[in-house]
């Protein structure tokens, strides 16, 4: 058991924000923490941290019993600030690595000492400290920075930015880079798919699914739970429930355990009623007295089973409607140019009645671009596009959440519809959870969540037939999303849309239109047939998967003469595909060097009964030769692909 609440609860005020907590951490669990926006999600990582006292300034008090405070290392990403924002990325990242050189400059003491002096007691603290080094990643650190680094898609270039250099959200990946290589005993992480693209998401589930410590995650990616969690805590009404397996094994345990209690509540309910009318029907017969007080003892004696409490699942709601069709062609995109400064991505694209796409790739290829040049945003770099007969245009900006102003729900609503009555407003913003005074609430005091089904109900009133949604989902809980689901699957209109949530994706989707560096192709099918053809991990930044995809011409819809093939993306490939080879060689280098020392030490008589020891040698060597293996077999394909192509 590495850390344990019992009994716990906290309280803002008088108002009890989680109660009769009961929540452990065992070894390598990774789990989740489920429950709707504000149910204490957030509070109960501050609890495990230890921020809150006992009472702080009056307002905060917490209660119980914490065993595993202190005695662990425990990682959490709102905890990872820059003490000195003009070092650069590689400098800051690599502070992390401090107690592991530190921790080796010891060692390469005491085997000095032990070389020199033979002393016991130097080997066996040498021991100590070795095993230490281990599992602290001192064998994997340098390789692990790379490939973490990499894998955040931070360039050779970006390493020698200074902090101030990078935006808010290439700041939180830096601190999240940081949090993963510190390797803490329990990494606590909170949302931690917002800002990573899909294929960035896709390695970090291997990552976290394989990081041989505990892992605790508050997420409403529910694909990601459901490839992670095997424990999943979910908090309701105040009170947190363990679950055993992930998301949808929770899903489905939590309906059959809400089934199972209602009809054990209910007939139970129905004998203690069958009991109270024999006492009431024989009460006053004196022959009946025994009787009747054993079947009032019968009613006393019951292990009463509660009612069932219904699953905190509002959502909001309504019929989304259009309000005429449109033709059967509703856009065609020809190879139209998109960017603000530069070209950043070429499209063709053709859009039938009824089709629901999802757009999908990395950050920073085009995406939400695209749509801002289809809906007149920002004006188109060469190319064309015109949309079909009778289209009407719904369009969802993520920039809408973050909405300003002083004006009232209510108002913002009716200013857009001022021939609706105040009756019909109130009654389409109670459909989207705006009820009673939260319709005279400012649009500055919304959350995320709210903002966005605003915008959403003033979207839907206009009953367009085609939507262009870009990141709906975003400040979105899980029931929120379902409930979004639910209404686009119906939608008889055609969609749109630009997502990060591959759940949602899957569930919506018909065909999907791809970004990669420079292009963009077309693929007919839905999300799980994309990941059963190209695997569960697309890496589009790296020359290996993003060449098999773009010789994929069945699905591709790029139009394009001889003339006008990319010449400069096969440089481009060509460059990574070198730089690529050089690091791999370094790798391999590495490796060896590696193997070698560890094998020197295999042949010290001084450890040659030490059966852990020689154990954990012939591990490190093992592994050091299976991934010298595998960058042999990456070094020979990209060696084979620079000769075909210089």
């Amino acid at each position: 058991m590495l850390f344990q609440i019992t009994d716990g609860a906290v309280s803002f005020g008088d108002n009890a924000v989680l109660k009769n907590i009961n929540f452990e951490i065992r070894n390598t669990e990774k789990i989740a923490i489920v429950g709707r926006n504000g149910c204490g999600k957030t509070t109960l990582l501050k609890f495990i941290m230890g921020e809150y006292d006992k009472e702080d300034n009056g307002t905060v008090y917490t209660s119980g019993n914490v065993a595993g405070r202190g005695q662990v290392k425990v990682g959490w990403l709102k905890q990872m600030t820059f003490d000195d924002e003009s070092v650069t990325l590689e400098e800051e990242i690599r502070k992390v690595f401090e107690p592991v050189i530190e921790t080796k400059r010891q060692m390469d003491e005491l085997l000095k000492q032990v070389d020199e002096t033979g002393d016991e007691a130097s080997a066996h603290e040498y021991s100590k400290l070795e095993q230490q080094f281990s599992y602290m990643g001192g064998y994997s650190y340098e390789r692990d920075f790379e490939m973490i680094v990499d894998r955040f898609g931070f360039t050779a270039e970006d390493r020698a930015k200074k902090l101030t250099e990078f935006s808010g959200g290439q700041r939180t990946k830096i601190a999240f880079v940081k949090l993963l290589l510190s390797r803490p005993d329990i990494l606590l992480l909170d949302e931690p798919t917002n800002h990573l693209d899909i294929s960035t998401i896709g390695w970090l589930e291997r990552y976290l699914k394989d990081y041989p410590r505990a892992v605790v995650i508050v997420s409403h990616d529910r694909m990601f739970l459901d490839r992670i969690a095997d424990v999943v805590y979910e908090i309701e009404y105040g009170r947190v429930k363990r679950y055993p397996g992930n998301y949808t094994d929770y899903a489905n345990r939590k309906k059959a355990d809400f089934e199972k209690q209602k009809k054990e509540y209910e007939a139970q309910q129905k004998e203690i009623e069958r009991l109270e009318n024999i006492v009431e029907r024989f009460k006053n017969k004196p022959t009946k007295v025994a009787m009747t007080r054993s079947k009032l003892k019968a009613i006393e004696h019951m292990d009463k089973i509660e009612k069932p409490e219904n699953a905190d699942t509002r959502a909001f709601t309504t019929t989304l409607q259009i309000s005429k069709e449109s033709g059967n062609d509703v856009l065609d995109v020809d190879n139209l140019a998109i960017g603000y400064d530069d070209i950043i991505c070429r499209v063709s694209l053709s859009l039938k009645k009824g089709q629901r796409v999802g757009i999908i790739g990395g950050n920073g290829l085009g995406k939400s671009t695209f749509l801002k040049t289809i809906v007149e945003k920002i004006p188109r770099k060469a190319g064309k596009y015109k949309y079909g007969y009778n289209v009407e245009i719904g369009y969802f900006d993520q920039q809408m959440a973050a909405v300003t102003g002083d004006k009232k729900v209510i108002d913002d609503f009716w200013d857009e519809y001022p021939t609706l009555t105040e009756t019909e407003v109130r009654n389409i913003l109670g459909g989207f959870l705006f009820r009673g005074d939260d319709v005279f609430k400012a649009i500055d005091m919304l959350s995320g969540g709210e903002k966005v089904r605003l915008a959403l109900a003033k979207l839907f009133r206009k009953k367009p037939n085609l939507l262009i949604l870009d990141e709906p989902t975003n400040h979105m809980d899980i029931v929120g999303k379902e409930a979004l689901e639910d209404m686009l699957k119906d939608y008889e209109g055609t969609l749109l849309f630009v997502s990060h949530d591959r759940y949602f994706i899957k569930n919506i989707a018909t065909s999907l239109l791809i970004f990669e560096e420079g292009k963009s192709w077309y693929f007919p099918f839905g999300y799980e047939a994309y990941e059963e053809k190209y695997g569960r991990e697309i890496n589009v930044s790296q020359g290996d998967d993003a060449l098999r995809l773009s010789k994929d011409t069945s699905v591709k819809t790029e139009k394009k003469s001889d003339k006008e093939k990319n010449y400069s993306n096969l440089g481009k490939e060509l460059s990574k595909a070198k730089r690529r080879v050089s690091r791999l060689e370094e790798l391999i280098a590495a490796n060896e060097e590696l193997v070698s020392r560890q094998k020197e030490l295999l042949a010290d008589p001084k450890i040659s009964s030490d059966y852990m020891k020689l154990s954990e040698i012939q591990e490190s060597i093992t592994g050091a030769e299976e991934e010298n293996e595998q960058y042999m077999d990456e070094w020979s394909e990209l060696s084979e692909f620079i000769e075909e192509n210089e």
